[in-house]
C-alpha cells in the first residue's frame, strides 16, 4: 500500500518561495525607486545648482571682460586706477561665486582640473595686480601693452573653460535622464518576469508600482516645468537688462555726446587759430565716431526699431548692419503678410536671427547667407542657412548643444515652437524656427 504524501509541504514551499519573491521583488523595485529619487534629488539638483554658479562666474568674466576693453581703448578721461574699485568689487563676487560652486561640482569632475581652474585665475589676478602696480607708477602705456599681450587671453581661456563645464554639466544631466530611463526599463522587463511566475501577487505589486510611477512621473513634470520657468526668468530678466542698458547708452551717453558735438559745431564757427581749429575738428570727428559706436552697441543690445516698428523692420534695419559688419552677403526673403505680432514674440525672433548669424559668422566661414522670412495666418517660419563648413558631426536637432544652440532651443521653447539644426544636402547648416502666432508663448515683455 503506497504512502500518500500530504501536498502540505509543497504548499507551503510553494508558499514560502512566493513570499521571498514578492519580497524580494518588492526591496528591489523599492530599491530602484529610491535610487531614481536619490539621482533626481541629488545629481540633477546639484547640477542646476553648479550651473547657476557657472552662470554667475561667467558673468562676472564678463563684466571683467569689458573692463579690460575700455581700459585699453582708453576713450575715458580718467587712468586705469580709476577701474581698481570695479575689480575688486569683482573679484570679491568671484570669489565667492567659486566657493559655492566648488560645493556643487559635480562628482565626476577631478579635483585636479579644480585646481587648475582655480590656478588659472590666480595666475590673473596676479597679471591684474601688476597692471595696476605699473598704472599706480605712471607707467599707463606699459599697463595697457599687458592687457593686450596677457590679460585679455587669460581672461578669454577662462570663459573658455567656463562654458564648457557648462556643456559639461548639461550633457551630465543628460546621462543622468538615460540612467533615469535605464532604470525604468528594468523594473518594467522584472515586472513581465515576474507576471509569469506569480500572475495575482504582481498584480497587486504592479498596481504599487504604477501608483509609484506615477508619483514619479508628476515629480519628473514639476521639475520639468520649474525648469522651463527658470528659463523663463533668466532669459525675461536678460531682456530686461540689455533694454535697460540700451535705454541708458540711449538717453545718457547718446545725449551727452550729441551735445558734445553740438557745443564743438557752435565752437568752430568762431574765429579761432588754424593750430586750434584742426584740433578742434578732430576732437568732433572723434566725438561723432564716439557717438556712431553707442548708437551701434544699444541698438544691438535692443534695437529700439524693434519696439517702434516691429519684427519686419528690425530684420530690414539689422540685415544690413550684419552685412557691413562681417562682408557676409545675406539674401533676405520675405513671404506671406505678417499679423501683429507681440513684443515677447519678437524679442525671441529676433535673438534666434542674432544668434544664427553670430554662429554663420564665426563659423561658416561662407561669404553668403540666406534669411527667408515666411507668414502664414496662424504660423511665423524663420530660416537662415548658408553654405559653409556646416555643423560638426554630433551637432544635429538630436546630438549635444553648444551654448548658442541650448539658448536658442529655450527661446523656442517659450514660444511653444519648434527649432532644428540640419545639414541640406548641397552642405552648410540650416537653421529652421517654426512658431504658433495664436497664444506663442507665456513670455511678455
Amino acid at each position: 500500500m503506497r504512502q500518500r504524501i500530504s501536498p502540505t509541504g509543497r504548499l507551503m514551499t510553494g508558499l514560502a518561495v512566493t513570499l521571498v519573491a514578492v519580497s524580494f521583488f518588492s526591496w528591489y523595485a523599492l530599491h530602484q525607486i529610491a535610487g531614481l529619487r536619490d539621482l533626481q534629488g541629488q545629481l540633477v539638483d546639484r547640477n542646476r545648482k553648479d550651473s547657476l554658479q557657472l552662470l554667475r562666474i561667467q558673468n562676472n568674466l564678463n563684466e571683467l571682460g569689458l573692463g579690460l576693453l575700455d581700459m585699453v581703448n582708453g576713450d575715458e578721461p580718467y587712468g586705469l586706477q580709476a577701474y581698481r574699485a570695479q575689480f575688486t568689487r569683482i573679484r570679491a563676487d568671484l570669489e565667492d561665486a567659486l566657493r559655492l560652486e566648488k560645493g556643487f561640482a559635480p562628482s565626476e569632475r577631478s579635483p585636479e582640473r579644480q585646481a587648475y581652474f582655480a590656478q588659472r585665475l590666480a595666475q590673473f589676478w596676479t597679471s591684474v595686480d601688476q597692471m595696476f602696480s605699473l598704472a599706480a607708477s605712471g607707467n599707463d602705456a606699459q599697463a595697457r601693452n599687458l592687457i593686450r599681450t596677457s590679460l585679455e587671453s587669460q581672461q578669454a581661456a577662462i570663459t573658455t573653460t567656463v562654458a564648457r563645464l557648462l556643456v559639461e554639466n548639461n550633457q551630465s544631466e543628460e546621462r543622468a535622464a538615460e540612467r533615469i530611463q535605464a532604470i525604468y526599463a528594468g523594473v518594467e522587463r522584472n515586472v513581465y518576469y515576474f507576471l509569469g511566475a506569480a500572475l495575482i501577487i504582481i498584480a497587486l505589486t504592479s498596481g504599487y508600482l504604477i501608483r509609484t510611477n506615477r508619483r514619479l512621473f508628476d515629480e519628473l513634470a514639476s521639475l520639468s516645468t520649474q525648469r522651463s520657468e527658470l528659463a523663463r526668468k533668466l532669459i525675461g530678466m536678460q531682456e530686461d537688462v540689455l533694454r535697460s542698458i540700451s535705454r541708458e547708452l540711449h538717453d545718457e551717453f547718446g545725449q551727452i555726446l550729441t551735445a558734445i558735438g553740438a557745443m564743438l559745431t557752435r565752437a568752430a564757427k568762431q574765429e579761432l587759430p588754424p593750430v586750434f581749429r584742426e584740433s578742434l575738428q578732430e576732437v568732433r570727428e572723434i566725438t561723432q565716431s564716439t557717438l556712431e559706436k553707442t548708437r551701434s552697441l544699444y541698438q544691438s543690445l535692443h534695437p529700439a526699431i524693434l519696439d517702434d516698428g516691429g519684427l519686419e523692420q528690425a530684420f530690414a534695419w539689422y540685415l544690413p548692419v550684419f552685412e557691413r559688419q562681417t562682408g557676409i552677403r545675406v539674401q533676405y526673403q520675405k513671404t506671406g503678410r505678417s499679423p501683429v505680432i507681440s513684443d515677447g514674440v519678437a524679442i525671441h525672433v529676433y535673438r534666434v536671427l542674432q544668434e544664427s548669424l553670430n554662429n554663420l559668422a564665426k563659423h561658416s566661414k561662407s561669404s553668403l547667407a540666406w534669411v527667408r522670412l515666411e507668414f502664414s495666418p496662424d504660423r511665423l517660419h524663420l530660416e537662415v542657412e548658408d553654405r559653409g563648413v556646416g555643423l560638426p558631426a554630433g551637432k544635429n536637432s538630436g546630438g549635444p548643444h553648444g551654448i548658442g544652440m541650448v539658448a536658442m532651443r529655450e527661446r523656442a521653447e517659450l514660444l511653444r515652437g519648434k527649432i532644428e539644426f540640419l545639414r541640406p544636402a548641397e552642405g552648410g547648416t540650416l537653421v529652421r524656427l517654426d512658431v504658433p502666432l495664436t497664444a506663442a508663448g507665456p513670455y511678455e515683455q
